[in-house]
């Protein structure tokens, strides 16, 4: 693993829940790649005792939440009772600690903190045994005296906690969350003192975040505050928790020496001199908006049948329920209602000749055939009459800023795609080299020259736990010599997975992943039509005088930024031109196309009649029974994924006005 760290941005939008951050807006200019995308189980009002690690290499923890009660000791929470198992009294825990082996699968005394009369209660129980569940990242135990069903049923809801004397030791350089917050960040470089530790985030990746509060010139006791000028009084800032970040942590005396690379402190500083009662009261009505939404996205699911979405919320922690919250709002109801009124079964993905077959007109009668060698080699052995001028006009339309990209990109084509990369087998590679990978795929795919990349507006799309790694590597390598103010960072659209049997009410009902979390899957490369709509991208696109989108992923042949293709799609007066690839086997996600404005514009007009196809798969599911969850494990295909293909937009366009580039080997 290589060293990685993260910055985010202070939370510029809040959950009616907590103010947890949400991850579309956090920032990121440092390598880092994250493995997978989960929120921690930390209450932002909570103090935290996590075990951290701070090593050259990373350093990462899950939470054990420190809970103190009137004339009780310390305790921590290690975990949250969820639901029963089986009929014999076991219960399903989900871990919220670093040490699952020992507080789950140890023997012992243990103790419950449970709600009765609106006030915590904490009671020993004695653990007699447990054993880990993978499949659903949680622990089965059980308790004496607990072995009925109704026994059982009366600890689901609580916390599971251990003593604080019982934390283990750590060793040299790891630490424990709690013992953290409250410490002083102060800058090594000049002994500035900056800000204090309030909490520390767990982000999902490799790193933990430490959320430092930072200082004004006024409130730092030795006048050593951030730079004249620079008013972040009361801005929360990110800092990584790693060596080369935070190299010095003295736990005498409450203090930690922090190196930021240079920027990281400002980034999203407020820039206007309100007072702390006017932000407070500008986050208390972001707080309401949130609410809302979130209102009106219950209500929408409540229109289309779907209540029991609603369920988790009466179960599990602040953070839990914060995560059922922000999957809520975040469903693109128009895109969800479309897809579901809209479609087609199929049991697999189409791939792209299957849908230039079902376009009626053949397409492929004539298309310019061109070897691999003339897109990404500038040897002249390579030229040929035609295909020089086609790269001069390519050129122009580049020069002028007449061209933009719109790049889609995932983890899964990363490593193919860098299997043959002269430095290492990045076919095995894992998340720690992620950074490199997508740093060397894209100075080798960006064909457009040095000069003209700040020229041309670009968008990465991008899974949510990869739009953070993509964007640390563009700032750390100053853009690859894009305008940072065209390049813009969007996730991809994902839909809600529903059962593909209907009711009699012909519904069929969305699909949980957990209590909190709702069963998801990518909408495809057809998603990009509601992208540039809802972000208003392509009107942005307009204003810059852009006449030609360059959409394409990072499949095998993808050129991005080609003279070529623009220069043929320009000489064609083509409004869509379609790149063929052999090798990569014509999946319809594998894609390279250019869309004249023109026609992006008729598109989005009529967005409504794209098509959707249902493809039918196996998913495993939760279900709220008899107020019990029961984990649902199919034998055969019981689900729905949407999805559309970016040649569902051939319908729109005159087949005239369609042209084909083939690239031979």
């Amino acid at each position: 693993m290589q060293r990685s760290c993260l910055l985010l941005s202070s939370p510029t939008s809040f959950s009616p829940f907590s103010l947890l951050p949400n991850p579309s807006q956090l920032v990121l200019p440092f390598k880092s790649s994250i493995a997978s995308t989960c929120w921690t189980k930390i209450p932002f009002n909570c103090s935290v005792s996590s075990r951290l690690v701070l090593s050259p290499l990373h350093s990462s923890a899950v939470e054990e939440i420190v809970v103190t009660s009137i004339d009780e000791p310390e305790f921590i929470e290690v975990g949250y009772i969820s639901k029963l198992h089986g009929i014999q009294g076991e219960l399903r825990v989900k871990p919220n600690t670093d040490f699952p082996e020992l507080r789950f699968g140890q023997p012992g005394k243990r103790w419950l903190k449970e709600q009765h009369l609106g006030k915590d209660i904490i009671r020993e129980v004695e653990l007699i045994e447990g054993r880990d569940h993978p499949g659903q990242r949680s622990w089965i135990v059980s308790f004496s005296g607990i072995n009925t069903v109704d026994k059982a049923k009366e600890l689901v809801g609580s916390t599971l906690l251990v003593r604080k004397q019982d934390r283990p030791v750590l060793e040299e350089g790891e630490f424990y969350t709690r013992d953290l917050v409250g410490m002083k960040v102060i800058l090594k470089d000049t002994g500035k003192l900056v800000g204090t530790v309030i909490n520390v985030f767990n982000s999902g990746g490799p790193n933990d975040l430490l959320e430092v509060k930072l200082y004004s010139d006024e409130e730092t006791n030795d006048g050593t505050g951030p730079e004249p000028g620079t008013d972040v009084s009361g801005h929360l800032a990110w800092v990584p928790f790693v060596e080369a970040i935070v190299p010095d942590v003295d736990m005498h005396e409450r203090e930690m020496w922090i190196t930021p690379p240079k920027g990281l402190l400002e980034l999203n500083k407020r820039s206007d001199t309100r007072s702390k009662k006017e932000r407070r009261q500008l986050e208390w009505k972001e707080k309401k908006k949130a609410t809302r939404r979130l209102i009106v996205a219950k209500k929408k699911l409540c229109e289309m049948e779907q209540k029991h979405i609603f369920h988790g919320l009466q179960f599990g922690e602040k953070a839990e329920k914060t995560l059922l919250a922000d999957h809520i709002v975040n469903i693109n109801f128009k895109l969800f209602q479309q897809a579901m009124q809209n479609f087609e079964t199929v049991s697999t993905r189409w791939n792209m000749s299957e849908f230039v077959k079902a376009y009626p007109t053949n397409i492929l009668e004539n298309p310019m055939k061109t070897p691999k060698e003339s897109l990404v080699s500038s040897d002249t052995k390579h030229k040929t009459v035609a295909t020089d001028g086609l790269k001069r006009k390519g050129q122009k339309v580049i020069s002028e800023g007449k061209a933009a990209i719109v790049l889609v990109v995932n983890e899964e084509k990363i490593l193919e795609r860098s299997s043959n990369l002269e430095h290492g087998d990045s076919g095995s590679a894992d998340s720690s080299n992620l950074a490199y990978l997508q740093a060397s795929l894209l100075n080798d795919c960006v064909k457009v020259e040095e000069e003209d990349r700040g020229l041309l507006p670009l968008v990465m799309v991008t899974s949510s736990h990869e739009k953070l790694s993509f964007q640390n590597s563009f700032l750390d390598h100053d853009y690859f010599s894009f305008d940072s103010d065209k390049v813009r960072f969007l996730e991809e659209e994902n839909l809600p997975i529903v059962s593909s049997s209907a009711d009699e009410r012909n519904k069929h009902k969305v699909l949980m992943k957990s209590p909190w979390e709702i069963l998801q899957s990518p909408v495809g490369s057809g998603g990009i039509f509601s992208l540039l709509s809802s972000h208003n991208i392509l009107e942005n696109f307009t204003e810059m005088g852009v006449e030609y989108i360059q959409v394409c992923s990072l499949g095998e042949g993808s050129v991005v930024g080609n003279p070529l293709f623009f220069g043929f799609v320009k000489s064609r007066k083509a409004d869509i031109g379609i790149e063929i690839c052999k090798s990569n086997g014509n999946s319809s996600e594998d894609f390279n196309v250019i869309f004249s404005t023109k026609i992006l514009k008729k598109i989005l007009k009529q967005i409504d009649e794209l098509k959707f196809h249902a493809v039918t798969k196996e998913n495993s599911y939760v279900e709220l029974v008899d107020k019990e969850w029961v984990d649902v494990v199919p034998s055969s295909l019981n689900s729905y994924e949407y999805h559309c293909s970016i040649y569902s937009s051939l319908s729109f366009c005159s087949p005239d006005k369609i042209c084909v580039m083939e690239v031979t080997d």
